[in-house]
């Protein structure tokens, strides 16, 4: 793809093993406000629950922490587990922190439960957790609370949500890794994020994506089809160091889903780690997944990406150890995609 990439970025707030949840998410602020400087568009912030890996358990109190820290950067939701919640909280939330950093606000949507099924069950308690076939219908009110028009056949059309004083609104993607997310998004009408960083199914994402632009529906609030990918980034100076320091996001994968994830694990860590045959043949399917390496490897693989997916708006994913690694990471990968520093 000729086009220049524009890069975004979500954060996942990773947790070092050891340190603390403090520490992980006033790292993230601090990323936030590095990656403006280096010309990055966007800064989504992830929503997990009774994950020890990740710190960040409530995106939109991060976005408005993110937000006032920063000055012209977008900040969203990467996402908003909406079967959790209300749609018309989640709607008021998303106006305040519209009128507070206007034109700045995403609100991505998610219908995975960013947790295990017994986190998910504690979110809903005392009342059962939300039949997931109410999905399109709770990102369809939320829609209409912030834009005011909910039908008149609404059983709650005189309800609105406030603060509405505002000239402008959060603006809403649909977040997923399958085939009914893309659906929902092409028939609704709004701008699909695919993960293609979840590795799960990766193989299918450019089908899964140009499912989405042939099915797409033009809307009042999107006309043409607008996809974003989220991609697995780890860069260094050298293609040895970045191995070295991917090995410990990829050990953490490991331990994460087999349930024994404690935190990101250090490089020495990861490096006298003895893998058992079919834990490697994992990790080495999950590193196809990623794009790893010196800086001209991986604009190599990122545009790559993007030829794939036939999209140049892409949001990097970086997991590591060291603060300083990440930020090292997001400074190679700007400039040798040439974004535009501040």
């Amino acid at each position: 793809m000729s086009q220049k990439l524009q890069l975004s970025v979500v954060d996942q707030s990773p947790m070092r093993e050891g340190s603390s949840a403090g520490v992980a998410l006033r790292e993230t602020i601090q990323l936030a406000q590095a990656v403006e400087r280096l010309g990055y568009q966007r800064y989504w912030v992830a929503e997990h629950h009774n994950l020890p890996n990740f710190a960040g358990t409530a995106p939109e109190v991060m976005i408005g922490q993110i937000a006032a820290h920063t000055q012209r950067i977008r900040v969203g939701s990467g996402g908003v587990m909406l079967p959790h919640y209300s749609a018309l909280k989640v709607a008021e939330t998303f106006r305040i922190l519209d009128s507070l950093y206007p034109d700045r606000i995403d609100l991505g949507i998610g219908r995975a439960p960013g947790s295990d099924q017994v986190a998910a069950a504690a979110l809903a308690y005392p009342s059962m957790p939300k039949d997931v076939r109410h999905f399109p219908q709770q990102v369809r009110d939320v829609i209409n609370y912030l834009g005011d028009t909910l039908p008149d056949d609404h059983p709650f059309n005189e309800v609105a949500a406030a603060p509405n004083e505002s000239a402008t609104a959060p603006r809403v993607w649909l977040l997923g890794s399958r085939y009914e997310s893309a659906f929902m998004a092409a028939r609704m009408g709004l701008p699909f994020a695919y993960a293609h960083f979840f590795g799960m199914g990766a193989t299918d994402g450019p089908q899964i994506v140009e499912s989405y632009r042939q099915n797409f529906e033009p809307s009042e609030y999107l006309p043409e089809p607008l996809v974003n990918v989220g991609v697995q980034v780890l860069c260094a100076d050298t293609e040895e160091d970045a191995r070295r320091i991917a090995s410990s996001r990829n050990l953490g994968r490991l331990r994460s889903v087999t349930g024994r994830a404690n935190g990101i694990p250090s490089p020495e860590v990861s490096a006298s780690y003895k893998y058992l045959a079919n834990e490697w043949q994992f990790i080495q399917q999950y590193q196809r997944n990623c794009v790893d390496g010196a800086p001209e490897q991986v604009k190599a693989g990122l545009e790559k990406v993007a030829e794939g997916y036939q999209t140049t708006d892409l949001s990097v994913v970086t997991i590591c150890y060291h603060y300083e690694d990440r930020v090292r990471s997001y400074e190679l990968v700007a400039e040798a995609c040439g974004l535009e520093p501040l």
